[in-house]
């Protein structure tokens, strides 16, 4: 099944829309939170994202362009999926002036104008030379050094005195008894990470993953940064509790290669252009408005 509807059918819906998704984007919160000037902000921004998105959709690249019900049905469960529930999804949309059938209006608006941006975007040309992306590369050369990363991995007993096995004292003797069987068999990290760690790492066995300096609590990032490849710390506290940390391999600081660099250049510079090319169509619609 596909949907079709005139554009004169979509400002109630839409509006509110896109009062909301703007409101979120700009400051992170729904419209009721705004201050009034955040709020006039919004109301602008809104408005002419909905005349951009009018000339969009009365374009000739529009003809044709149709919106499926699986199309619209898997918009609307990606905001759904964002929510807690049911029922804070529904609060939120009534709190923004809307409710699930004027969303998915809405919704049915924004696919059809991503739809005919797509259409735009594949009847363009992309011309990325090897000089190009060798431009980049050496005009940002600087974001192609990586720095000293560790691969970290760390089991957590949490202070919380609410519970009398976390009290400050238990979760000292208890990450001092790991730490003790961890001098006998380092080996086991692994293992006693996923039987005792309070951190979801727990899961991974303790794996933090590969960090720079700066990246972890400040405790945690002195204690990694001491250790060689393999070796354990000694008991580290931080502000949510005692940490083993272990180092397992060292990845030292280097030049990313201009050839392993490329494809992410490439897809940078597309990027860019298809964003330049997009803005020159929308730009020539407006003469016509």
């Amino acid at each position: 099944m596909y949907l079709a509807s005139s554009p004169s059918n979509f400002a109630g819906a839409e509006m509110p829309y896109n009062r909301l998704r703007t409101s979120l984007a700009l400051f992170g919160k729904p419209l009721a939170e705004l201050e009034p000037d955040e709020k006039q902000r919004v109301y602008a921004q809104a408005e002419r994202e909905y005349q951009i998105e009018q000339l969009i959709l009365e374009a000739p690249e529009a003809a044709g362009v149709m919106v499926s019900e699986v199309e619209l049905t898997n918009a609307l469960q990606e905001i759904k999926g964002k929510y807690q529930n049911e029922e804070v999804f529904l609060a939120s949309l009534e709190e923004g002036g809307l409710d699930e059938g004027l969303l998915r209006q809405a919704l049915a608006r924004q696919c059809k104008v991503n739809t005919i941006l797509d259409k735009v975007d594949a009847a363009s040309s992309l011309e990325i030379s090897e000089v190009d992306i060798g431009i980049y590369y050496h005009a940002h050369f600087d974001k192609f050094q990586q720095p000293e990363r560790r691969n970290a991995y760390h089991i957590l007993i949490s202070i919380n005195e609410d519970f009398p096995e976390n009290s400050r004292p238990k979760a000292l003797e208890r990450i001092h008894s790991i730490a003790e069987k961890l001098e006998r068999k380092p080996w086991q990290f692994e293992d006693l990470a996923q039987r005792h760690s309070e951190c979801p790492t727990a899961m991974r066995g303790g794996r933090i993953g590969l960090v720079r300096r700066g990246q972890l609590y400040p405790e945690l990032d002195a204690a990694l940064f001491r250790l060689h490849p393999g070796q354990l710390s000694e008991v580290v506290e931080s502000e949510i509790g005692f940490h083993v940390v272990l180092c397992k391999t060292i990845e030292p600081p280097h030049t990313i290669s201009l050839k392993t660099a490329t494809p992410h250049i490439r897809k940078t510079l597309a990027e860019r252009i298809r964003e330049s090319q997009r803005r020159q169509w929308i730009a020539g619609l407006m003469p016509y408005r």
